[in-house]
């Protein structure tokens, strides 16, 4: 298990090197960013679908399910993303690698933990906007990078037979930086201002899954979570200056506080444990308070997210001796969200397909899991930007037995 740990923790610092800006996204100059984590990659290639209290595999969209782990379980995902961002008259490419999720879940009988460090949004983008033809005429350009992280800590308990409990609390972190580049053709001597804010503060939230036999060896799933509203304190600096000037100015500028909203996750499924399973998720959260100094404007507002998805596996034969390929498991989804971003009028929306398979390492309860998400999100209607996205996602589950008392002295 040791060698496994170190060898994971090679492959994040591989991903983090390729991590500093995780999206291309234009929408990412808005509130604090993108929402990054969307599940770890076994649920995340069911579109989100997570129901089902796994045993060997870590859920982390509900507390509730540490408590059905029987092995320990370290994992480690991270995406190679492609998107095509085009208007009515323009098309551009833009690709990132990105690490998504590092996560370590314990058994304790009846109780589970889990703690890890997992990116919540982030900030990426460059928008042109060149006059440089037209004497007296404004060019822009605005760059941003940075986003917002969490660490968290986890405690399931397992009620009953079918039932678990849980809760978990969250440390969020970041420092985003925006900077705007203002240059009048003619003029020699642009101005530059660079905004940083440093984010942090605690969030909370707990679940509860339950389980049951409905017919012979097919059961009944369902996940409920809640996330409570939280606040962000935000530590902003302004420096503006003028090119070719060495004393830029230095604004006063006060701390703000941004309000993360509330988040509601409800989903059922049905299915044999360990061979299919079919499933759906709504999830609803708040418009919350996300204006920073920074990225306030008038045609902008926010609005409820929410999203719906439906998704599931099929493994042919786990425990099969003879058929490598009958021990692979298989993974489909679809979802439609509302992002809960208003831009000139228009609600932007996400809507994707995903793909993904369990690839399992012998002699173990281990695996290697491929996943393959593609979509649109915005729209060319009223000045905007569409992306077409294709995701390529791969994430280690490594598993072992820790705390086994010896049986030689």
């Amino acid at each position: 298990m040791i060698k496994k740990v170190i060898l994971s923790a090679c492959l994040l610092i591989s991903f983090v090197s390729f991590a500093q800006q995780g999206t291309a996204s234009p929408y990412s100059f808005f509130g604090i960013g993108d929402a990054r984590f969307k599940g770890t990659l076994e649920n995340r290639s069911m579109a989100g679908v997570a129901v089902e209290q796994d045993t060997i595999h870590l859920n982390l969209e509900n507390p509730a399910s540490y408590a059905s782990l029987i092995q320990t379980t370290f994992t480690i995902g991270g995406t190679f993303a492609t998107s095509n961002l085009k208007t009515s008259t323009q098309s551009e490419k833009a690709q990132r690698s990105t690490f998504d999720y590092l996560a370590l879940g314990i058994p304790m009988g009846k109780f589970g933990a889990s703690f890890g460090l997992i990116p919540v949004s982030s900030v990426g983008y460059k928008i042109l906007s060149d006059n440089s033809t037209t004497e007296g005429a404004t060019s822009s350009q605005l760059d941003g990078k940075g986003g917002v992280n969490k660490v968290y800590f986890g405690l399931g308990y397992k009620i009953a037979k079918g039932w678990n409990i849980g809760a978990d609390a969250q440390y969020n972190f970041g420092k985003i930086t925006t900077t705007s580049v203002e240059a009048v053709t003619g003029i020699q001597n642009g101005t530059a201002e660079v905004n940083t804010s440093e984010i942090s503060g605690m969030a909370f939230s707990f679940g509860t899954m339950y389980q049951r036999k409905i017919y012979k060896k097919v059961s009944l799933f369902s996940s409920l979570s809640y996330s409570f509203a939280s606040n962000l304190n935000s530590d902003n600096t302004r420096v503006i200056s003028v090119q070719g000037d060495p004393d830029p100015y230095v604004a006063d500028v006060k701390p703000t506080e941004l309000k993360l909203p509330n988040k509601l996750s409800i989903g059922l499924g049905i299915g044999e444990a360990r061979k299919w399973l079919v499933g759906a998720n709504m999830t609803f959260q708040g418009d919350g308070q996300l204006r920073n100094f920074y990225n306030s404007a008038d045609n902008i507002d926010y609005e409820n997210y929410s999203k719906f998805a439906v998704g599931g596996y099929y493994l042919p034969n786990y425990n099969s001796f003879t058929s490598y390929m009958s021990r692979i498991t298989y993974r489909a989804g679809l979802k439609y969200e509302k992002i809960g971003l208003i831009v000139n009028n228009e609600s932007i929306k996400d809507i994707g397909m995903t793909l993904g398979v369990g690839i399992p390492i012998p002699q173990s309860f281990s695996n290697l899991n491929f996943g393959i998400e593609f979509g649109k999100r915005g729209t060319v209607s009223s000045n905007l930007v569409q992306e077409n996205y294709v995701n390529f996602s791969l994430s280690f589950s490594f598993n072992d037995k820790w705390f086994v008392k010896s049986k030689f002295q």
